[in-house]
């Protein structure tokens, strides 16, 4: 008997190869009319049982003609130099511990997300299999491993955001925007996506926007706090301007995380702690 994971891969390949299978047929079938109308009555009806799962997509990669193995892609001259200056951090026979940052400066100069021709060329400074590079990409979600916007938006999800209104935050810039969670506008400059807790919970709700529009050299990650449905969109339209909206706190009355109209306790210098020698008790 096969073990557990063994029996779940080999349920994703079949599902995967009677979803290719009925693509096949449909092309078969398209020279009918009346036979292409009977399949694609067929194939709305059975649309959501074969889409693949969001998590079993996040561990699959399908070639396209932008995300294939055979394009070439290599660190610019002056990310190359970063390369050189990120290794040598790390004891020379583990290069492989570059990973990570490599990966991060890879997605920044590739727009945003990282391609698997990408990853073989880390694979290759590090000197390790490839497969050890899809590991560390396909695990940590911070990796986009499909096109997202030059400014890629996320919301926190994080109870506590979640209590303050995250979700109306949400829904407010993919109405605005005219997209769903983790698509692309038309024009290529957003996408809209989800993390968990950004750790400013106390500025709940709250946003972070990755600016990948000027490459790697100009790439910011900014958080935006204190967020109400009117300035979530202010923000998106003077980010589409070009303009810096200032980030942080959007509360006009805090300062950081302090609170409205300013300290109520601790406005001079804390008494010291008494003293502490048991003897003299």
């Amino acid at each position: 008997m096969l073990p557990p994971a063994a029996r779940l891969a080999a349920r994703r390949l079949l599902g995967l190869a009677s979803a290719s299978a009925s693509e096949a047929a449909g092309r078969r079938l398209a020279s009918s009319p009346i036979a292409a109308a009977g399949y694609s009555a067929a194939a709305s009806r059975s649309s959501v049982s074969s889409t693949r799962p969001f998590s079993t997509a996040l561990n699959y990669h399908l070639d396209s003609p932008e995300n294939k193995p055979d394009m070439k892609w290599e660190f610019s001259e002056a990310n190359m130099k970063k390369v050189n200056e990120i290794l040598p951090h790390y004891p020379s026979n583990y290069k492989q511990s570059g990973i990570i940052p490599l990966l991060d400066l890879a997605q920044q100069q590739h727009g945003g997300w990282v391609p698997v021709a990408a990853m073989d060329a880390i694979a290759k400074i590090v000197e390790v299999a490839p497969i050890r590079v899809y590991e560390v990409a396909t695990f940590y979600t911070m990796f986009n491993r499909t096109k997202v916007g030059k400014y890629h938006l996320l919301v926190c999800g994080t109870t506590p955001c979640m209590i303050r209104g995250s979700r109306e935050i949400e829904d407010t810039l993919l109405e605005h925007l005219g997209v769903k969670r983790n698509e692309v506008t038309s024009d290529g400059l957003f996408s809209v996506g989800e993390m968990e807790c950004m750790g400013c919970c106390v500025n709940a709700p709250m946003i972070a926007v990755a600016d990948y529009s000027k490459g790697s050299e100009g790439y910011t990650y900014n958080y935006y706090e204190d967020l109400t449905p009117k300035r979530v969109v202010e923000i998106v339209e003077m980010l589409r301007r070009g303009e810096t909206p200032p980030r942080g706190t959007q509360h006009p009355e805090r300062k950081n995380s302090g609170p409205a109209g300013g300290n109520t306790t601790l406005h001079g210098e804390p008494k010291p702690p008494p003293c502490r020698d048991l003897d003299a008790c």
